[in-house]
């Protein structure tokens, strides 16, 4: 199997150092390493990567803009890095994309068990998994990875689409979060099972008509979350 191909950006020499010299070591891995957006996004474009770890302060631009722009060319895995540690930030950066989220500071072994479990996920649709879903007025295509609800696309991240797939390919089971980790994120996550409550609020608002008081996604209080198909609008 070819070697990963993973792009560090940073603006601190030291962390960006410390980071592409741990994982050059290790023989699964080919490194790369900016200090701004405009130099990371040349690399991107040579080096393809499967995964970005990426500062969210970057000089000349944000590590969430920049997120945003690489998912919207490739399928890449995005790990951000930051300092700060508020849910707000969390939510934001899987707002545009994130797959994890790593604080300041943070031992070596961690980084290194996050970033081979992040690399362990597939975003490939087997040919049995291509069928669409058509549940009410919202329609799931794995084949293009696109959503609409009444007839309207409904824009996801990459995250967000494998979850609500997942959910609706099995409609009235009950998942705990630990669950979700296991099928949706394909391996034991070594990070706060919050993210599972994120990644649900996230598709929530964009598929619910009150997120407040959703039909579709449902909480199963004390277990976790199970998907009830919505009714037609044309009934």
């Amino acid at each position: 199997m070819a070697p990963a191909k993973i792009l560090v950006v940073d603006d601190d020499i030291a962390v960006r150092n410390l980071i592409h010299r741990f994982l050059s070591k290790q023989d699964d891995y080919v490194v790369e390493s900016a200090e701004d957006g405009k130099t990371a996004l040349a690399l991107f474009e040579q080096l393809n990567p499967n995964l970005v770890i990426l500062d969210v302060n970057l000089p000349d631009t944000t590590g969430y803009q920049l997120c945003q722009e690489m998912q919207g060319r490739t399928g890449v895995f995005i790990m951000m890095l930051t300092s700060r540690n508020d849910e707000e930030d969390v939510v934001r950066g899987f707002e545009k994309g994130a797959d994890d989220y790593l604080t300041k500071p943070f031992s070596l072994a961690e980084l290194g068990a996050r970033v081979a479990a992040v690399l362990k996920r597939q975003r490939t649709i087997t040919p049995a998994q291509q069928q669409g879903i058509v549940l009410g007025d919202l329609l799931i295509d794995p084949g293009s990875r696109e959503v609409t609800l009444n007839n309207e696309p409904v824009p996801l991240t990459a995250l967000e689409f494998d979850l609500l797939h997942f959910l609706a390919s099995h409609p009235g089971r009950v998942w705990r979060r630990s669950e979700l980790l296991q099928e949706v994120w394909d391996y034991d996550y070594v990070g706060d099972q919050r993210v599972v409550d994120v990644h649900i609020g996230q598709i929530r608002r964009k598929i619910e008509g009150n997120s407040n008081k959703p039909s579709m996604i449902q909480t199963v209080r004390g277990v976790g979350y199970k998907f009830e198909a919505p009714s037609s609008s044309a009934s």
